[in-house]
């Protein structure tokens, strides 16, 4: 029995390439799982009964990560596996601390001045649902990432903006625990500094691309370095001189830092300068110095930071407890519910580290890092792999600002550098914060997706066969 020959002049198949949607499902899944067993263990810890909540929590867990996966595979088949089950993992362990959190702040056994039990968890998870349906949002209208360079100058100054609303209302409607960068309306408060330095990210990418060649050519040279002219680096120093200036006047200095320190990096990708980071770290010393000698909250801060003891009760006493709190968990924690994080202030927004280092320890504390480690990684992967230069830089920008905030927040609670204010990234209790951040990880997920997505298949045309082919007579000279 014979079979039959292929079609002659066929076009060979294109192998099946996988998209790791599968894997990713796979991943979302043990996330799944993770936060549900922690959620089951704290409730055991805490002496609760299983209640609706945490039947709630689960469900609406698992729905919006569900719908998040579901857009990522509709919308950007090809992106980075990784990225959204490690979001997935962190913010929901955020939500398993801050539930935590909640039942044992009426507890007298855990805090000084125990209150009514609060219900922060309920709102994260409100928060993580329009956080989802932003990172949806972002997916669904932006189809390439590249369209954002059109609009730099438009979302340069909607960042702005959006840093100097708060700056010139008044106290009452703008300043909380000391930091005059919130806008507050009778139904909800937010920072708008979380989503300006997004649009300031775009924006420095998109000049640094256009103008990339005049920063390393064009201008004088000063110091051994070639400085570009005026007149090209303008709106770039203007844009990052306002941003400065009004977060001193906000007494948020951790924005203006990680805003800072996410454009020095920018610059650095963008030209391979070694000078501009030398130039930069000088400039950041002189002005750190100055607002030292300038601002009082700074001075307290530095004193805080050499010696958090020396005014326990009063200035040092959050610092110190934190201190305490992670010299109680050692190596592997006291045990989720088994600690006392509520003893610390402002537990589950700036000092959550601390929440993880004494119910978990190190080893947990370690892990968490681990996860940022990921995610970075992935991030800066993504900038390498894609192709045109304004997705690069855009990735690096992203990806380090992440980098920096964990760096700042872990920092400052361990005593590593002075206390910023700056909250943990998907961990932290917060409405801003995490929408921000779930906009951030679209846009991630977004040019990760142009990085990874193979080359349109060129469609060939199958040969004629000879006796098909037209003929003529050519005369013979």
């Amino acid at each position: 029995m014979t079979q039959a020959a292929p079609a002659p002049h066929a076009p060979p198949r294109e192998p099946a390439t996988s998209t790791g949607r599968n894997a990713e499902l796979l991943l979302l899944v043990f996330a799944i799982g993770l936060v549900t067993v922690a959620l089951l263990i704290v409730q055991a810890a805490q002496g609760q009964n299983l209640t609706w909540d945490i039947f709630k929590y689960v469900a609406a867990y698992t729905a919006l990560f569900g719908i998040a996966h579901l857009v990522v595979r509709r919308y950007a088949p090809h992106a980075d596996p990784i990225l959204l089950p490690v979001v997935a993992v962190l913010n929901g362990l955020g939500l398993v601390l801050i539930h935590r959190l909640d039942l044992g702040s009426g507890n007298t056994g855990e805090s000084i001045n125990p209150t009514q039990a609060t219900n922060n968890a309920d709102q994260q998870l409100l928060w993580a649902g329009l956080g989802i349906i932003a990172f949806s949002a972002v997916l669904i209208l932006i189809r390439d990432h590249r369209t954002l360079s059109r609009y730099a100058y438009t979302l340069g100054l909607g960042g702005l903006i959006f840093l100097i609303i708060p700056a010139i209302l008044p106290s009452a409607f703008s300043e909380i625990n000391g930091s005059k960068n919130w806008i507050i309306t009778p139904f909800f408060s937010i920072q708008p500094s979380e989503f300006s330095k997004i649009l300031i990210i775009i924006f420095a990418a998109a000049v640094l691309v256009s103008k990339r060649d005049l920063f390393i050519t064009a201008g004088p040279h000063v110091l051994g370095v070639d400085l570009p002219r005026a007149r090209d680096l303008g709106p770039l120093i203007a844009a990052w001189a306002i941003a400065i200036a009004v977060m001193v006047v906000q007494k948020d200095l951790g924005t203006s830092l990680l805003i800072f320190a996410t454009i020095l990096t920018m610059l650095y990708v963008a030209t391979s300068r070694v000078e501009w980071l030398v130039l930069g770290i000088g400039l950041f010393a002189i002005g750190a110095v100055l607002a030292w000698s300038i601002f009082s909250h700074l001075q307290t801060r530095v004193s805080v930071w050499l010696n958090p003891f020396e005014d326990f009760d009063g200035s040092g006493y959050q610092i110190g407890q934190s201190l305490f709190g992670l010299a109680t968990g050692g190596l592997f924690g006291t045990g989720l519910g088994s600690g006392r994080p509520n003893i610390v202030p402002f537990a589950n927004t700036d000092f959550i580290i601390s929440t993880i280092g004494e119910e978990l320890g190190l080893a947990g504390l370690t892990a968490i890092l681990l996860l940022y480690m990921v995610f970075i990684h992935r991030g800066l992967r993504t900038g390498i792999a894609v192709r045109d230069s304004f997705g690069k830089l855009l990735a690096t920008g992203l990806a380090f600002t992440i980098a920096m905030q964990i760096f700042v927040v872990v920092g400052g609670v361990t005593k590593l550098i002075p206390l910023t204010g700056l909250t943990t990234p998907f961990l932290s209790y917060g409405g801003s914060s995490l929408l921000a951040n779930y906009i951030l990880v679209a846009l991630l997920i977004r040019i990760s997706n142009a990085a990874r997505e193979p080359d349109p298949v060129k469609k060939r045309t199958a040969a004629k066969p000879v006796d098909a082919l037209p003929t003529q007579v050519v005369k013979r000279r």
